[in-house]
This record gives structure tokens, sequence and C-alpha cells, in this order.
């Protein structure tokens, strides 16, 4: 399937509908088709890992061509300049989310960008810093407790941003660190208390969801199982 045949066949499956739905939910309506997950990752399933056709739907700036550039590129060919000029581009929380996850995790850059883009200011930018978080907290079975333990007091540090995309990712990571092992979820519990004592509405918000789940009975028993 070449890139002309991709763009028709995304264009033949356009839901107006689904388009205005999708809005409703914080996703931007722009050049976008209306097509769900499920139909895109068919979609990629059929193409296979394809680098340069990833560059080309990328640049076609259309929503789930973006989308499907994530999950059909390949992460070994992916160079830092590809992340950084992708990452300016995103401008909806799923695009940022289905590209980190499908993609810029199993970079060998993850770890750096992570950190990198949590410092950053555009919304995006640092909402895909903390979903990297999140998901290397899931994914990366290999990685060393020290490395998730550099992310505590950026999570902190970050907690007061009040834009409803940063702080849900913040939490997100917080979140997931603390599931990841019975150490790491003593280190979340203890940054999740002492973000609890910032004076900001987000990070009370942040702080007391975590809390909630991290000291919970489901979290505690899994994690006391498995130690």
């Amino acid at each position: 399937m070449n890139y002309t045949d991709v763009l028709k066949k995304l264009k033949s499956l356009s839901n107006p509908k689904a388009v205005a739905a999708m809005a409703r939910f914080g996703i931007n309506p722009e050049n976008t088709y209306g097509i769900s997950i499920p139909n895109l990752r068919k979609i990629a399933k059929q193409i296979g890992k394809e680098h340069t056709l990833a560059q080309q739907l990328w640049a076609a700036a259309i929503h789930e061509a973006r989308i499907l550039a994530g999950m059909i590129d390949d992460p070994q060919m992916v160079t830092e300049k590809q992340m950084e000029d992708w990452v300016r581009d995103f401008d909806s929380w799923d695009v940022c989310d289905q590209v980190c996850m499908n993609l810029f995790e199993d970079t060998s850059f993850a770890f750096k960008k992570a950190i990198a883009w949590s410092k950053r200011k555009e919304e995006f930018v640092k909402r895909a810093g903390f979903v990297m978080m999140a998901r290397l907290a899931v994914s990366d079975k290999k990685a060393d407790d020290k490395q998730f333990e550099k992310f505590l007091p950026i999570i902190k540090r970050e907690a007061k941003d009040e834009r409803n995309f940063v702080k849900k990712a913040v939490n997100w990571a917080l979140r997931q660190i603390g599931k990841r092992n019975l150490k790491l979820n003593k280190k979340a519990i203890e940054t999740a208390k002492e973000i609890q004592k910032i004076d900001s509405k987000s990070a009370r918000w942040i702080a007391a969801d975590a809390l909630r789940e991290l000291t919970g009975k489901a979290v505690q028993k899994k994690i006391n199982a498995a130690k």
C-alpha cells in the first residue's frame, strides 16, 4: 500500500459524526476524519513497518494519518531530530499519546526525551514527557528502579501545572511508577504526600487521585504478591 492508496483508504473511512464526538472529548477536529483506533490498527497491520511511508503520512498533516504514521514507523530508524520535529506538531492529546506509546517509547531516546520534554512550556510537548514516563513504567521491564526514581522530583515540580492535559499526564506517570513494584510504590506514595502539601488545585487533585489508587487494596495486593 503506497502513500496515495493509504490516503484514499483513510478518506473512505471518514465519519463526520465521529469527528463531532471526538471534539467533545477534547480532540482537535481540524483535518480529522473520525476513524477509530481499531480501524487504524488494521491498516497498520496490512502495511507493516514502513519508515519512509510514515514520514510521508506525517507530512500530510491529517489527524489519523499522523496516528497511523506512529503505528507503522520503525523505532530503530527514528532519530532525535524526527522526535523533536514530530512532538512540535502535536496538536491533540490522542495524537500525542498514540505516537508516544506506539513509537517513541520504543526508541533508544525514550528516557532522555521524557525528562527533556517535561521542562517544555508547550502543552502537548510537556504532556508527551509525562506520557513517556507512564508508558516506560509499564513497558520497559528491564529498566532499573533508579531510572524511574529520577522522574519523581520532576513529577512533583510540574504538579502545579493547571492545564488539564498536562495534569492528567503528570498524574498518570505518578500512578504507573507507583504500580511498578513495592519499592517504587512506597517512593511514589511519598512523592504524592509531598505534592499534597503544595498550594495548588492541580497538585491536590494529582496527589489525592494517585494516593487513592496506590494505597488501594487492588494495587497493594498485586505488588505485595509480586515482591
